[in-house]
Protein backbone atom coordinates (compact mmCIF):
# COMPACT_ATOMS: atom_id res chain seq x y z
CA UNK A 1 0.00 0.00 0.00
CA UNK A 2 1.68 3.43 -0.95
CA UNK A 3 2.78 5.30 2.03
CA UNK A 4 0.29 8.64 1.97
CA UNK A 5 -2.55 5.89 2.30
CA UNK A 6 -1.47 3.91 4.49
CA UNK A 7 -0.95 6.94 6.54
CA UNK A 8 -4.40 7.77 5.70
CA UNK A 9 -6.19 4.82 7.23
CA UNK A 10 -3.83 4.30 10.78
CA UNK A 11 -4.82 8.30 11.08
CA UNK A 12 -8.29 7.32 10.43
CA UNK A 13 -8.75 3.98 11.51
CA UNK A 14 -11.20 4.11 14.46
CA UNK A 15 -13.43 5.60 11.51
CA UNK A 16 -13.14 2.89 8.76
CA UNK A 17 -13.25 0.42 11.85
CA UNK A 18 -16.57 2.16 12.71
CA UNK A 19 -17.94 1.52 9.42
CA UNK A 20 -16.57 -1.74 8.43
CA UNK A 21 -18.67 -2.84 11.52
CA UNK A 22 -21.92 -1.68 10.76
CA UNK A 23 -21.00 -3.54 6.90
CA UNK A 24 -20.57 -6.76 8.30
CA UNK A 25 -23.16 -6.19 10.52
CA UNK A 26 -25.83 -6.32 7.19
CA UNK A 27 -23.79 -9.14 5.84
CA UNK A 28 -24.23 -11.47 8.88
CA UNK A 29 -27.68 -13.33 7.12
CA UNK A 30 -25.77 -14.20 4.24
CA UNK A 31 -22.67 -15.57 5.46
CA UNK A 32 -24.25 -17.94 7.70
CA UNK A 33 -23.47 -16.49 10.83
CA UNK A 34 -26.42 -15.29 12.09
CA UNK A 35 -27.02 -17.87 14.64
CA UNK A 36 -23.79 -16.62 16.62
CA UNK A 37 -24.20 -14.55 20.03
CA UNK A 38 -23.95 -10.65 19.54
CA UNK A 39 -21.18 -10.79 21.93
CA UNK A 40 -19.00 -13.43 20.43
CA UNK A 41 -19.73 -11.79 16.89
CA UNK A 42 -18.55 -8.45 18.02
CA UNK A 43 -15.44 -9.57 19.68
CA UNK A 44 -14.42 -11.92 17.03
CA UNK A 45 -14.85 -8.64 14.51
CA UNK A 46 -12.63 -6.03 16.60
CA UNK A 47 -10.20 -9.35 16.09
CA UNK A 48 -10.68 -9.59 12.67
CA UNK A 49 -10.37 -5.64 11.90
CA UNK A 50 -7.08 -6.05 14.55
CA UNK A 51 -5.48 -8.68 12.16
CA UNK A 52 -5.96 -6.92 9.43
CA UNK A 53 -4.78 -3.33 10.47
CA UNK A 54 -1.42 -5.60 11.74
CA UNK A 55 -1.07 -6.83 8.35
CA UNK A 56 -0.71 -3.00 7.16
CA UNK A 57 1.46 -2.00 9.70
CA UNK A 58 4.12 -4.92 9.93
CA UNK A 59 3.63 -6.52 6.28
CA UNK A 60 4.39 -9.97 5.44
CA UNK A 61 3.36 -11.15 9.21
CA UNK A 62 1.79 -14.27 8.98
CA UNK A 63 1.43 -15.26 13.31
CA UNK A 64 -1.62 -13.59 13.33
CA UNK A 65 -3.45 -14.53 10.39
CA UNK A 66 -2.33 -18.09 11.31
CA UNK A 67 -4.06 -17.88 14.78
CA UNK A 68 -7.03 -15.92 13.53
CA UNK A 69 -7.38 -18.56 11.06
CA UNK A 70 -7.81 -21.41 12.93
CA UNK A 71 -9.55 -19.59 15.21
CA UNK A 72 -12.49 -19.32 12.86
CA UNK A 73 -12.68 -23.13 12.36
CA UNK A 74 -12.49 -23.77 15.31
CA UNK A 75 -15.56 -21.83 16.34
CA UNK A 76 -17.19 -23.61 12.77
CA UNK A 77 -17.31 -20.11 10.90
CA UNK A 78 -17.37 -20.56 7.14
CA UNK A 79 -14.69 -19.27 4.63
CA UNK A 80 -17.78 -16.66 3.63
CA UNK A 81 -16.74 -14.98 6.72
CA UNK A 82 -13.63 -13.97 5.98
CA UNK A 83 -13.49 -13.43 2.31
CA UNK A 84 -16.85 -11.44 3.03
CA UNK A 85 -15.51 -8.99 5.48
CA UNK A 86 -12.07 -8.54 3.83
CA UNK A 87 -14.15 -7.44 0.87
CA UNK A 88 -16.53 -5.05 3.45
CA UNK A 89 -13.07 -3.97 4.65
CA UNK A 90 -11.77 -2.95 0.47
CA UNK A 91 -15.28 -1.16 0.48
CA UNK A 92 -15.23 0.81 2.94
CA UNK A 93 -11.42 2.30 2.52
CA UNK A 94 -11.80 2.70 -0.87
CA UNK A 95 -15.15 4.72 -0.14
CA UNK A 96 -13.46 6.59 2.76
CA UNK A 97 -10.45 7.53 0.83
CA UNK A 98 -12.22 8.59 -2.12
CA UNK A 99 -14.78 10.70 -0.03
CA UNK A 100 -12.16 12.72 2.14
CA UNK A 101 -10.40 13.81 -0.78
CA UNK A 102 -10.58 16.83 -2.56
CA UNK A 103 -9.42 15.35 -5.81
CA UNK A 104 -12.14 13.50 -7.85
CA UNK A 105 -10.30 12.83 -10.84
CA UNK A 106 -10.14 9.16 -12.43
CA UNK A 107 -6.51 8.94 -11.99
CA UNK A 108 -6.47 9.82 -8.19
CA UNK A 109 -9.57 7.38 -7.97
CA UNK A 110 -7.64 4.29 -9.80
CA UNK A 111 -4.45 5.31 -7.95
CA UNK A 112 -6.53 4.50 -4.56
CA UNK A 113 -8.03 1.10 -6.19
CA UNK A 114 -4.78 -0.24 -7.14
CA UNK A 115 -3.35 1.10 -3.39
CA UNK A 116 -5.92 -0.76 -1.53
CA UNK A 117 -5.92 -4.04 -3.82
CA UNK A 118 -2.17 -4.12 -3.43
CA UNK A 119 -3.14 -4.10 0.55
CA UNK A 120 -6.15 -5.96 0.68
CA UNK A 121 -5.61 -8.54 -1.99
CA UNK A 122 -2.44 -10.81 -0.49
CA UNK A 123 -4.45 -10.85 2.48
CA UNK A 124 -7.46 -12.52 1.38
CA UNK A 125 -5.34 -15.03 0.08
CA UNK A 126 -3.53 -15.28 2.84
CA UNK A 127 -6.32 -15.81 4.94
CA UNK A 128 -8.07 -18.30 2.49
CA UNK A 129 -5.11 -20.37 2.34
CA UNK A 130 -4.00 -20.48 6.15
CA UNK A 131 -7.67 -21.55 6.70
CA UNK A 132 -8.18 -24.20 3.72
CA UNK A 133 -4.46 -25.48 5.09
CA UNK A 134 -5.87 -25.67 8.76
CA UNK A 135 -9.00 -26.91 7.85
CA UNK A 136 -7.09 -29.66 6.20
CA UNK A 137 -5.19 -30.52 8.65
CA UNK A 138 -7.69 -30.77 10.86
CA UNK A 139 -9.52 -33.00 9.04
CA UNK A 140 -6.63 -35.11 8.66
CA UNK A 141 -6.17 -35.51 12.17
CA UNK A 142 -10.19 -36.16 12.57
CA UNK A 143 -9.85 -39.01 10.22
CA UNK A 144 -7.09 -40.52 11.94
CA UNK A 145 -8.87 -40.66 15.02
CA UNK A 146 -11.72 -41.93 13.12
CA UNK A 147 -9.63 -44.68 11.19
CA UNK A 148 -8.22 -45.44 15.03
CA UNK A 149 -11.75 -45.71 16.35
CA UNK A 150 -13.90 -47.62 13.55
CA UNK A 151 -12.24 -51.40 13.89
CA UNK A 152 -10.94 -51.86 17.42
CA UNK A 153 -9.96 -54.93 18.50
CA UNK A 154 -10.68 -55.25 21.96
CA UNK A 155 -9.31 -58.40 24.00
CA UNK A 156 -11.94 -59.51 26.35
CA UNK A 157 -10.20 -62.17 28.02
CA UNK A 158 -7.19 -64.50 27.83
CA UNK A 159 -6.86 -65.80 24.14
CA UNK A 160 -10.16 -63.51 23.22
CA UNK A 161 -11.25 -60.90 21.63
CA UNK A 162 -14.16 -59.04 19.95
CA UNK A 163 -13.87 -56.66 17.07
CA UNK A 164 -17.27 -54.54 17.24
CA UNK A 165 -18.07 -53.09 13.41
CA UNK A 166 -20.81 -49.97 13.36
CA UNK A 167 -21.66 -48.44 10.53
CA UNK A 168 -21.15 -48.98 6.43
CA UNK A 169 -18.42 -50.94 5.36
CA UNK A 170 -16.42 -49.79 2.02
CA UNK A 171 -13.21 -50.73 0.96
CA UNK A 172 -11.05 -48.06 2.66
CA UNK A 173 -12.26 -49.42 6.37
CA UNK A 174 -12.29 -52.87 4.92
CA UNK A 175 -8.35 -52.31 4.34
CA UNK A 176 -7.91 -51.33 7.85
CA UNK A 177 -10.06 -54.17 9.43
CA UNK A 178 -7.95 -56.47 8.04
CA UNK A 179 -4.59 -54.76 9.16
CA UNK A 180 -6.36 -54.07 13.16
CA UNK A 181 -7.13 -57.70 12.67
CA UNK A 182 -4.37 -59.60 11.81
CA UNK A 183 -2.16 -57.08 14.07
CA UNK A 184 -4.42 -57.49 16.86
CA UNK A 185 -4.21 -61.73 16.64
CA UNK A 186 -0.34 -61.53 16.89
CA UNK A 187 -0.39 -58.85 20.06
CA UNK A 188 -2.60 -60.63 21.80
CA UNK A 189 -2.10 -64.09 21.54
CA UNK A 190 -5.77 -64.50 20.35
CA UNK A 191 -7.21 -68.02 19.72
CA UNK A 192 -10.57 -66.66 18.78
CA UNK A 193 -12.26 -63.89 17.34
CA UNK A 194 -15.53 -62.36 17.59
CA UNK A 195 -15.97 -60.28 14.73
CA UNK A 196 -19.46 -58.12 16.00
CA UNK A 197 -21.75 -56.77 12.88
CA UNK A 198 -24.26 -55.87 15.06
CA UNK A 199 -24.26 -52.33 14.36
CA UNK A 200 -23.53 -52.56 10.69
CA UNK A 201 -26.76 -52.00 8.53
CA UNK A 202 -26.66 -53.48 5.52
CA UNK A 203 -24.56 -56.59 4.78
CA UNK A 204 -23.88 -56.91 0.82
CA UNK A 205 -21.50 -58.99 -1.44
CA UNK A 206 -18.71 -56.79 -0.89
CA UNK A 207 -19.20 -56.63 3.03
CA UNK A 208 -19.70 -60.25 3.19
CA UNK A 209 -16.47 -61.06 0.86
CA UNK A 210 -14.48 -58.51 2.83
CA UNK A 211 -15.74 -60.06 6.16
CA UNK A 212 -15.07 -63.87 4.46
CA UNK A 213 -11.05 -62.67 3.62
CA UNK A 214 -10.46 -61.32 7.07
CA UNK A 215 -11.87 -64.51 8.53
CA UNK A 216 -9.54 -66.61 6.61
CA UNK A 217 -6.35 -64.51 6.89
CA UNK A 218 -7.45 -64.81 10.91
CA UNK A 219 -7.28 -68.74 10.16
CA UNK A 220 -4.07 -68.85 8.25
CA UNK A 221 -2.28 -67.36 11.11
CA UNK A 222 -3.84 -70.56 13.53
CA UNK A 223 -7.04 -68.32 15.27
CA UNK A 224 -10.77 -68.41 14.55
CA UNK A 225 -12.93 -66.17 13.38
CA UNK A 226 -16.64 -66.32 15.07
CA UNK A 227 -19.21 -63.90 12.74
CA UNK A 228 -21.83 -62.88 15.53
CA UNK A 229 -24.51 -60.16 15.56
CA UNK A 230 -26.27 -61.56 12.53
CA UNK A 231 -29.92 -60.54 12.49
CA UNK A 232 -32.89 -62.06 10.91
CA UNK A 233 -32.58 -59.59 7.94
CA UNK A 234 -29.32 -59.87 7.84
CA UNK A 235 -29.33 -63.76 7.19
CA UNK A 236 -32.41 -63.64 4.56
CA UNK A 237 -30.23 -61.07 2.58
CA UNK A 238 -26.98 -63.52 2.85
CA UNK A 239 -29.03 -66.29 2.19
CA UNK A 240 -30.89 -64.34 -1.19
CA UNK A 241 -27.30 -63.29 -2.20
CA UNK A 242 -26.31 -66.66 -2.35
CA UNK A 243 -22.99 -65.30 0.19
CA UNK A 244 -21.56 -68.99 1.68
CA UNK A 245 -20.46 -68.37 5.55
CA UNK A 246 -20.25 -72.20 6.28
CA UNK A 247 -16.41 -71.49 6.52
CA UNK A 248 -16.30 -69.63 9.62
CA UNK A 249 -18.86 -70.27 12.88
CA UNK A 250 -21.49 -67.70 13.02
CA UNK A 251 -23.84 -66.85 15.99
CA UNK A 252 -26.90 -64.65 16.01
CA UNK A 253 -25.79 -62.74 19.54
CA UNK A 254 -22.61 -62.11 21.00
CA UNK A 255 -23.24 -63.67 23.54
CA UNK A 256 -24.08 -66.90 21.83
CA UNK A 257 -20.52 -66.05 20.13
CA UNK A 258 -18.48 -65.36 23.46
CA UNK A 259 -19.86 -69.25 24.98
CA UNK A 260 -18.83 -70.55 21.80
CA UNK A 261 -15.14 -69.42 21.89
CA UNK A 262 -15.17 -70.21 25.84
CA UNK A 263 -15.66 -73.98 24.69
CA UNK A 264 -12.89 -73.93 21.31
CA UNK A 265 -10.15 -72.28 24.55
CA UNK A 266 -11.66 -75.26 26.45
CA UNK A 267 -13.35 -73.24 29.24
CA UNK A 268 -17.65 -73.11 29.70
CA UNK A 269 -19.66 -70.71 31.65
CA UNK A 270 -21.08 -72.29 35.02
CA UNK A 271 -23.88 -70.45 36.63
CA UNK A 272 -22.87 -70.10 40.69
CA UNK A 273 -25.97 -70.14 41.39
CA UNK A 274 -27.01 -73.64 40.73
CA UNK A 275 -29.89 -71.83 38.04
CA UNK A 276 -30.51 -72.98 34.20
CA UNK A 277 -26.92 -71.19 32.34
CA UNK A 278 -29.69 -69.78 29.79
CA UNK A 279 -30.68 -67.45 32.46
CA UNK A 280 -30.92 -64.06 31.25
CA UNK A 281 -30.66 -61.65 33.95
CA UNK A 282 -27.70 -59.12 34.24
CA UNK A 283 -26.36 -60.23 37.86
CA UNK A 284 -26.35 -63.91 36.64
CA UNK A 285 -24.43 -63.18 33.77
CA UNK A 286 -21.81 -60.91 35.37
CA UNK A 287 -21.39 -63.86 37.80
CA UNK A 288 -20.66 -66.39 35.20
CA UNK A 289 -18.63 -64.13 33.21
CA UNK A 290 -16.62 -63.80 36.21
CA UNK A 291 -16.19 -67.62 37.22
CA UNK A 292 -15.54 -67.71 33.24
CA UNK A 293 -12.38 -65.98 33.48
CA UNK A 294 -11.23 -67.06 36.81
CA UNK A 295 -11.18 -70.63 35.10
CA UNK A 296 -8.93 -68.86 32.29
CA UNK A 297 -6.48 -67.65 34.82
Amino acid sequence: MDQKFKQLVLDNSDQIVEMWLKEVESLKTENYTSSISDDLFESTNREFVNVIFTSVKDHGSTKVVEEFSEKIINLGWPLSYITDGLQAFRKVTIDYLLKNSDQVDSNYFSEVLESVDRWVGPLIRQLVNEYSGSWEHIVSLQRVALQELSAPLIPVMDRITIMPLIGTIDTERAKLIMENLLEGVITHNAEVVLIDITGVPVVDTMVAHHIIQAAEAVRLIGATCILVGIRPEIAQTIVNLGIDLGKFPTKSSLRKGFTSALEITNRKVIDVNGKSNTNDGNSDGIESLIDAMKQGE
